[in-house]
């Protein structure tokens, strides 16, 4: 999967949070609705306009995001 084809950042929408391209939904929103329960269905039905391969694609981002160190240190 290549994630660039789905999530963009642009300053313009949601001082530049990246987001599902194409949308105003940004990738905090989907961790933020999966960490509070919601499934992908319920996701994909709230918001019609993201598909299956969108939140695969927000995932894909995390992980390089990881991957490349962008994240905050955690203390043990």
């Amino acid at each position: 999967m290549k994630w660039q084809d789905y999530i963009v950042s642009d300053h313009q929408v949601l001082v530049g949070k990246p987001i599902i391209k194409g949308t105003r939904i940004s990738v905090e929103l989907i961790l933020e609705l999966f960490s509070s329960g919601w499934t992908e269905k319920q996701i994909l039905e709230a918001y019609p306009t993201i598909s299956t391969d969108s939140l695969r694609a927000v995932f894909a981002y995390l992980q390089e995001c990881i991957q490349q160190e962008l994240y905050f240190p955690i203390s043990a």
